[in-house]
């Protein structure tokens, strides 16, 4: 399913915002893994939408959050990490970014401002080269300028624009939120006119089966080493609501190889239990009602060739 069909399928266009000045629109945050896409989403929004660790590709499918400014409403799409691929799942994450990139209104290039200004092939070359060639409204954000000298930062600049890819370009911080509101506002400029999608409080466009697998995802991103978190998927696969207004989740988390079995549950289920406290803290705070969750962990070798695993991911099965 293309992505724009996929919005235009979950929207439902709210009351009273029909008016003459109302603008709606697309805006895809783009980039290489570990640009900080992911948190400037979470920036934007105003909340967590999107899961962040600081390995790299941790963001498989497109997370769409929404948010307002005045008149506007923005839908921002945080795409996976653009890089070149060399497995079906790393191809289907660059397929996913690249379709939100061309279904979108606008277009924002988040660069890691530590990046070498020097560097002709690597993976922030390849997405300026796509992008200028694809004729996109397209804007870069230098990204993290406050672990970087004034002087570098001119010079990637001058490097990234030499493209002629950019119609404007921002230096921010998406941690700290410098220059965010700079960069929204520009943005607001380039959304179309229409009505607004979605209702004035809501947030994020993801069903509540996948956002609380993508948190517990995290959790274990953040206390697994090395390969194993990229040989893992999490898929919710039982929701039961309760008659006290608290939710049972069961969970099931896929791993490649049985030693990795042992390595998620930990000595004595030390780690599972610590991965499951967390993220049914998270949801919690979240959802704002009480949460009972139910980790289990699968050996299932060739998961990452089964259709049914990236459908679960909102990800396009690659030939």
């Amino acid at each position: 399913m293309r992505f724009r069909t996929a919005i235009d399928d979950m929207a439902q266009e709210p009351e009273g915002r029909t008016r003459a000045d109302a603008r709606c629109g697309v805006v895809a945050l783009v980039g290489a893994p570990n640009a900080g896409k992911s948190t400037l989403l979470n920036a934007f929004v105003g909340t967590k939408v999107s899961i962040v660790t600081p390995k790299v590709q941790t963001t498989r499918a497109r997370v769409i959050g929404v948010a307002v400014e005045g008149c506007a409403q923005f839908i921002f799409v945080d795409t996976p990490g653009i890089f070149f691929p060399r497995r079906r799942l790393e191809r289907a994450m660059v397929d996913a970014a690249w379709s939100g990139a061309h279904d979108a209104d606008a277009v924002v290039l988040l660069v890691d401002s530590r990046r070498p200004t020097d560097t002709d092939d690597d993976d922030t070359a390849r997405v300026v080269r796509g992008l200028a060639e694809a004729d996109l409204t397209t804007v870069l954000a230098l990204n993290k300028i406050d672990l970087v000298e004034k002087s570098k930062l001119l010079a990637l600049s001058g490097a990234l624009n030499g493209s002629g890819a950019f119609r404007e370009t921002f230096m921010i911080s998406a941690l700290s939120g410098d220059g965010v509101g700079d960069l929204r506002n520009f943005l607001t400029g380039t959304l179309p006119e229409g009505p607004w999608l979605y209702p004035e409080d809501q947030v994020a466009v993801m069903p509540m089966r996948l956002l609380a697998a993508e948190t517990t995802r995290e959790k274990l991103f953040m206390q697994l080493h090395q390969e194993l978190p990229y040989h893992l998927t999490v898929e919710t696969e039982g929701w039961e609501e309760r008659p006290d207004g608290s939710v049972k989740i069961d969970q099931m988390i896929y791993v490649s190889r049985n030693t990795h079995k042992g390595i998620v549950l930990g000595k004595g289920g030390k780690l599972i239990k610590s991965v499951g406290s967390a993220s049914r803290i998270e949801l919690e705070n979240a959802m704002q009602r009480r949460v009972h969750l139910f980790l289990h962990v699968k050996v299932r070798e060739g998961w990452l060739d089964e259709p049914a695993r990236y459908q679960e991911m909102g990800l396009e099965f690659p030939n």
